[in-house]
């Protein structure tokens, strides 16, 4: 089995209406998200296409996604429920073994479905 990852970036907005913090305020963030397949080579070494990975993406969730609210599609947007809430949109389209998705150049939640 091998593992292949493909790296997307999307702008967004949201606030986190509970937080005490600078975060109760609307504002915004360049995501890094970073979605790994797995799966066993094909009969032309490959685990999937990197340009049909990149379509399934962008049509499950960077459209929906960037340039957006993030608090009128995921309730609660915190970095953790933004990871749930993608894996949900692809795990029916994809081999799923992990996304990474970064807030900041510094923080980032990894996720695998479980």
């Amino acid at each position: 089995m091998m593992l292949l990852t493909k790296e997307f970036t999307f702008d967004a907005a949201h606030k986190l209406e509970w937080h005490s913090g600078p975060c109760k305020n609307l504002h915004g963030h360049t995501y890094k998200l970073h979605v790994t397949v797995q799966g066993d080579l094909d009969e032309n070494g490959m685990v999937i296409d990197f340009g049909d990975l990149q379509k399934t993406v962008e049509e499950k969730v960077l459209d929906k996604l960037d340039h957006s609210d993030l608090n009128l599609v995921i309730s609660n947007p915190t970095a953790e429920n933004i990871a749930v809430w993608i894996w949900k949109q692809l795990k029916d389209d994809l081999s799923l073994h992990e996304i990474k998705l970064w807030e900041t150049p510094t923080s980032f939640v990894t996720y695998n479905g479980d």
